[in-house]
């Protein structure tokens, strides 16, 4: 529950400086965390043609101390304690909404702050009501790309416990909507530049990678945002079912609620791998070819990060460092320039083997290291090069490999979250 809105986050992203804001001269911190200041509003979400309240979104609010959420997240932000009143500020809109009483289906959104995000999370979340409330837990794509092990953990245990997941501000920043297919929400609420600005050439391609995906997946298109008459028409003619903005409603205390008509459908839990990519492959698709024709095949699909109109996510296993050549680098140099997630592991790599690159030094057990596997995810693309070392000890261009070159778009999937949660946060 982290953020009110767009520019909240902004703010908490670039705080600097002070470590109290100007506005509260007067305050501790701890002032922050006191339940006697910290006062949860309540956004309604809205069926946008029955016009029924179908859930709430969480927000922060401190009116008896005057402090602004985006100031009270930044002063959070530069002393450390983010993590801290991110919770507390969730802990505190699910007491207050067990004490109001919320009807079944009747959904509760609340944030989770991707910067935060941690093992433990989801389970005190779900410890706190999911059993007891409809919870959808909002995330953005950042998580994905600062947090991704976490992340994918985190769903993971939130959609086990029947807990939906939105993406949040889909659309706010272009160059990451390959990441959609990856944490596969059951929502995708729109960023409210969608939706009060007439969509250009730009917008139209972020609509019809949001459309392609909602197709899909089934998932709920939710617009944020939505202050006039003509905001809800775009929201309509947009694909969105559900909405919010102040033409519905200010944030604002829980008032009489009931159970909704309609209720939106939740994705299956997206089972965990803790595998390798080459385990999720089909025997019959795989072939024998020496490392000299696949070093064709990882280049083509890798070059897709350059070539694709929507930048794709980008993932290369390695085995090892040594095999991170000089060519290498200088092509996922040209990559990562424009992706928004680009990642390499191997053992013995570092962190950052080369800006704007991910590193992932595998250990020595992990049965990846026999694998070299490159995965492209995009908007309205998905392609695989999963191979498996055979063992020779001949010429590097004639060893041999196990493999296979897809396209389904599950198998990529699979793929590349078997990768993804083996991507933990560099050390700071």
């Amino acid at each position: 529950m982290g953020q009110v809105d767009v520019r909240a986050r902004g703010s908490i992203r670039s705080a600097k400086g002070r470590t109290r804001p100007a506005d509260a001269p007067k305050l501790v911190f701890d002032d922050l965390l006191d339940r006697r200041n910290l006062q949860p509003a309540y956004q309604p979400v809205v069926d946008l043609v029955t016009g029924e309240e179908v859930g709430a979104e969480a927000l922060a609010r401190w009116p008896n101390i005057g402090i602004t959420p985006e100031a009270a997240f930044r002063w959070a932000t530069q002393v450390g304690r983010l993590a801290q009143l991110d919770e507390a500020c969730r802990t505190a809109a699910i007491d207050d909404a067990l004490a109001h009483g919320i009807p079944p289906r009747f959904r509760l959104f609340v944030n989770l702050e991707p910067s935060v995000l941690v093992t433990g999370t989801a389970g005190r979340l779900l410890e706190r009501g999911a059993d007891k409330l409809d919870l959808v837990a909002e995330i953005t794509e950042r998580a994905l790309v600062d947090r991704p092990a976490e992340l994918l953990r985190a769903v993971h245990e939130l959609r086990v416990a029947g807990c939906a997941i939105a993406l949040d501000d889909v659309g706010a920043m272009p160059n990451s909507l390959a990441l959609l297919s990856l944490v596969a929400p059951d929502v995708i609420k729109l960023d409210l530049s969608l939706i009060q600005r007439w969509p250009d050439l730009a917008q139209a391609a972020i609509l019809t990678s949001v459309a392609s995906y909602a197709e899909r997946s089934g998932a709920t298109i939710l617009a944020e945002g939505v202050e006039t008459e003509t905001h809800l028409l775009q929201a309509l003619a947009l694909g969105a079912v559900l909405g919010q903005g102040w033409y519905f409603s200010r944030a604002g205390p829980l008032g009489s609620l009931s159970s909704p008509t309609h209720a939106f459908s939740l994705r299956k839990p997206l089972p965990t791998t803790s595998v390798t990519p080459f385990s999720l492959v089909d025997p019959p698709t795989v072939r024998i070819g020496p490392k000299g024709l696949l070093l064709g095949i990882s280049r083509h699909l890798e070059n897709q990060g350059l070539a694709l109109g929507n930048p794709p996510v980008v993932l290369g296993a390695f085995q090892e460092a040594r095999r991170f050549t000089a060519d290498t680098a200088v092509r996922y140099a040209c990559i990562a320039s424009r992706c928004p997630l680009v990642a390499a592991l191997g053992i013995g790599l570092s962190s950052e083997p080369i800006p704007g690159v991910r590193g992932v030094a595998l250990p020595s057990n992990d049965p990846l290291r026999g694998e070299w596997v490159v995965v492209i995810v995009g908007t309205h693309y998905a392609g695989a090069l999963i191979a498996k070392d055979l063992g020779d000890s001949g010429p590097d261009r004639d060893r041999r490999f196990a493999f296979t070159l897809t396209h389904n778009h599950d198998t990529v999937l699979k793929a590349a979250r078997s990768l993804l949660e083996r991507v933990i946060p560099a050390p700071q």
